[in-house]
């Protein structure tokens, strides 16, 4: 596979910009998984820049399951209206709410100390800090709630 082939595809996979993924692709001499973690460990180092900023704009998510026995609102909370209305914000509250309805976190805490429902091997902080490395903006789940019959 070319250079130029696998720059697109991490991209494609990670969202992360083409310059960014063509610095790792390159720091990792071509081996595709060390670019993958060269960018989950930036990722996580802008994570931690972020987290300090006001996160005052976001949404309300409302899941309910199938059965009707079990929904969730979680309140999103990111640092612009432009990336609230974003595809990437809204897919990530979704899957928050779903971690939500399967797992019963009490707070916020133990939420993101799960291991994500989709990916045991990560947990639901680890899918948080991918998603502001990719928007580039803090974003956090503020609070949320669950009922149940």
């Amino acid at each position: 596979m070319s250079l130029i082939e696998q720059i697109k595809q991490l991209r494609e996979e990670t969202g992360i910009s083409l310059a960014q993924c063509k610095k790792a692709v390159e720091e990792a001499g071509g081996n595709e998984e060390k670019a993958r973690e060269l960018l989950r460990k930036w990722g996580v180092s802008v994570a931690e820049k972020k987290q300090g900023r006001e996160a005052g704009e976001g949404i309300v998510h409302a899941y309910v399951h199938q059965t009707g026995k079990v929904g969730v609102l979680v309140d999103m909370r990111c640092e612009t209206d432009f990336v609230t209305r974003s595809e990437d914000f809204r897919s990530l509250c979704h899957e928050i709410a779903l971690q939500i309805a399967s797992m019963n976190p009490q707070n916020t805490e133990e939420l993101l100390s799960q291991p994500f429902v989709k990916d045991s091997s990560r947990s639901v902080k680890d899918i948080l800090t991918d998603a502001i490395a990719k928007v580039g903006e803090n974003i956090t789940v503020y609070r949320f709630t669950r009922f149940e019959v």
